[in-house]
């Protein structure tokens, strides 16, 4: 499949009803080195996500009757602090804000093959050692090892999708970054047709690094992508 294999025991979980999907994933996951504990209800998921602290989470968010949506605010709630991707059948506006109001990290559409699936999961697990502990632009600093930003005093909590979105504009100070270039080197794999899940994704990390009254960082460049700059 093109996939690096895991280290063998990093505990993936596995949230979903549709038995036949949960067992194909699970298979895909076994070959190439992770180990997949599968929860068929909300009520499972939330127990093994608790007690297992495990390394990635994918839920579906259809769970025969019960919400993926809520469980992942359930999970946050709870304060488990593992990245959560959420299995989605529709790719509007509305399903990605949705996404990330409940606490998600990241969302996959259905249906998907092995080969893609494998490497948004690789994505989310891959470790980067030896970097720096800090990056810094201005009064933002971005903490590597917490994976939390600072404006000033403030803490600023981030999904580990908006981290990485932040960390490599930080990366990249005062350079225009095409919307493919952030797409290619954040998310790791290609959309299928046209996508503004960039601009919803640099909403939210908006509203949280902005207070009333900082200056505006994440400057857009009408028709080509954003940069990280002071206005």
């Amino acid at each position: 499949m093109g996939i690096s294999t895991a280290d063998q025991g990093t505990h993936i979980l596995l949230v979903g009803t549709n038995e036949g999907q949960t067992r194909q994933m699970e298979f895909d996951l076994q070959e190439a080195g992770y180990h997949p504990v599968v929860a068929s209800s909300a009520k499972a998921g939330l127990a093994l996500a608790i007690e297992g602290n495990p390394a990635l989470i994918v839920v579906d968010r259809l769970l025969g009757g019960e919400s993926g949506l809520a469980l992942c605010q359930t999970l946050r709630g709870q304060g488990v602090k593992s990245p959560i991707v959420l299995l989605m059948a529709k790719d509007s506006l509305e399903d990605r804000v949705a996404c990330l109001e409940c606490g998600a990290d990241d969302y996959f559409l259905k249906p998907f093959r092995a080969d893609t699936f494998l490497k948004i999961v690789q994505l989310y697990l891959q470790s980067t050692p030896g970097e720096v502990e800090h990056l810094r632009f201005g009064d933002l600093t971005l903490d590597l090892e917490n994976r939390h930003a600072l404006r000033g005093d403030r803490v600023i909590d981030l999904t580990m999708k908006e981290f990485e979105l932040l960390k490599y504009m930080m990366e990249h100070p005062r350079e225009v970054l095409p919307r493919e270039q952030i797409l290619e080197n954040v998310w790791g794999y290609d959309f299928v047709g046209e996508s503004n899940v960039i601009e919803v994704y640099v909403r939210y990390l908006r509203l949280k690094i902005d207070g009333e009254d900082d200056k505006r960082l994440i400057q857009t460049v009408r028709g080509v992508g954003y940069v990280l700059r002071e206005s």
